[in-house]
């Protein structure tokens, strides 16, 4: 299986809490204000590589804590980014993600939700310009939230954690 990404940083200590191996997902269509990644909304831009060389590299990267989708956006390839998930997951690896969307968009969409189910932390929604907070961990605007997922599918409800 292939993936479009438009990049990989392989330790990151501002996506999340730990060092993280970091993945950027091609192709967004937030257009969100001041993006911190703009180059990745184009979907024909970055470049393709085999999900399972990708999950190697990964595999092979010792001093990490988890891995990070960000992108772009990675609910716009939610067969590929699922499919890595779920063999990260076999591998007891933490994993966060990064969306414009909402959790409850999320929710209601099938593709979407599967991917959703193999993530441990979730930080939704759009970057908005007019609630930017440089002093917020890991996300960049007031509105976005993180979210323990495990625990939020399992309330019916939304948990957040706070860092």
């Amino acid at each position: 299986m292939n993936i479009r990404i438009s990049g990989i940083l392989k330790e990151s200590v501002v996506d999340g809490p730990g060092i993280r191996y970091v993945v950027f997902a091609q192709g967004c269509a937030h257009n969100c204000i001041g993006c911190h990644n703009p180059s990745t909304h184009d979907f024909n831009g970055g470049y393709i590589v085999d999900a399972d060389e990708l999950i190697e590299d990964i595999r092979e990267s010792f001093f990490i804590d988890g891995v990070t989708f960000s992108g772009g956006d990675p609910f716009y390839q939610t067969a590929e980014f699922s499919y890595i998930a779920e063999k990260l997951k076999k591998e007891s690896l933490h994993i966060v993600c990064y969306t414009g969307f909402e959790f409850e968009e999320i929710l209601n969409d099938e593709n979407k939700r599967r991917l959703l189910e193999n993530i441990d932390i979730l930080i939704d929604g759009p970057f908005v310009l007019s609630k930017k907070n440089l002093k917020l961990p890991f996300r960049g605007s007031d509105n976005q939230r993180i979210i323990d997922v495990k625990n939020s599918l399992k309330e019916g409800k939304i948990i957040t954690i706070e860092y």
